[in-house]
């Protein structure tokens, strides 16, 4: 497992798909989001908060749904839960704790935790929502589009964004929920430059970054990538990813994401 440390901040990343869990820790609290992967990667992040926590409150903070970002819930049964109204309400939970239990059969993995949908104490609701804990502020925005469930949550006065599945540097958009709502998230992403100071990006999978550049460039990058594909939906014959995307790292399981994307657009234009 990597890690990237400041003063009050680390990303542990997973040595799976690149995935971040990030633990932030001032004063007042720990906020830790998405614990993944393997027990011995959760086992990391476990021991870091132990040698640390204190009496402060813990809090854990789910971005979406998706399997890979609540595999680690009940490793920290005592922290207090936060995610979207829209995490609770999913219709599909069962199929993402099935997805962890294929996965754990797929590679013999036993874990001392059970595997169970979150419990969540504080749902968020609705855009520009905010918690005051001390001295530290999370401010929440709805982001349905990479699935229907998903938000951003801004640290401040740290300036901090923890972005969930989107602005990615090595993920191009992989859409599971609609193309159309995720290009309003992107919209939502360069009000959030404008509206806040925004120090750190840290995105489910990838780099962090500190440069509003480099976020600015990524906000662009997902945006022509939607559209570009949306205009070849129709054609019989569609490109590779790397056609509308650079880098392509991974070509093998990013065409297939490619693929779903293709399908789902499809399916929309019919829709439409």
């Amino acid at each position: 497992m990597n890690l990237q440390k400041k003063e009050k901040l680390t990303i542990f990343e997973s040595a799976l798909f690149r995935t971040t869990s990030t633990l932030f820790v001032n004063d007042d609290l720990l906020l830790l989001v998405d614990p993944n992967w393997l027990p011995g990667e959760i086992g990391k992040i476990q021991e870091a908060i132990d040698r640390i926590e204190g009496d402060r409150p813990l809090y854990l903070l789910f971005t979406h749904s998706d399997y890979d970002h609540i595999i680690g819930w009940k490793a920290f049964p005592d922290a207090t839960t936060i995610a979207s109204q829209a995490l609770i309400d999913n219709p599909n939970k069962e199929d993402q704790l099935e997805e962890i239990r294929k996965f754990d059969d797929a590679n013999y993995i036993q874990r001392d935790y059970p595997i169970l949908y979150p419990e969540i104490n504080i749902p968020v609701t609705q855009n520009g929502q905010q918690l005051k804990i001390g001295n530290t502020t999370l401010t929440f925005y709805l982001t349905p589009g990479h699935n229907p469930d998903g938000i951003f949550t801004i640290i401040e006065p740290a300036g901090i964004w923890i972005a969930g599945d989107y602005l990615s540097n090595i993920e191009f958009p992989y859409i599971y929920h609609s193309s159309r709502m995720y290009e309003d998230v992107l919209k939502r992403a360069e009000k959030i430059l404008e509206e806040h100071d925004i120090r750190q990006l840290i995105p489910g999978h990838g780099d962090p970054t500190d440069s509003r550049k480099e976020i600015l460039r990524r906000i662009e990058n997902d945006r022509k990538y939607i559209q570009s594909l949306r205009e070849t939906v129709r054609e019989e014959d569609i490109p590779g990813p790397e056609h509308f995307y650079q880098p392509v790292l991974f070509p093998g399981i990013m065409g297939d994401f490619h693929q779903k994307n293709i399908a789902l657009m499809r399916k929309e234009e019919r829709e439409r």
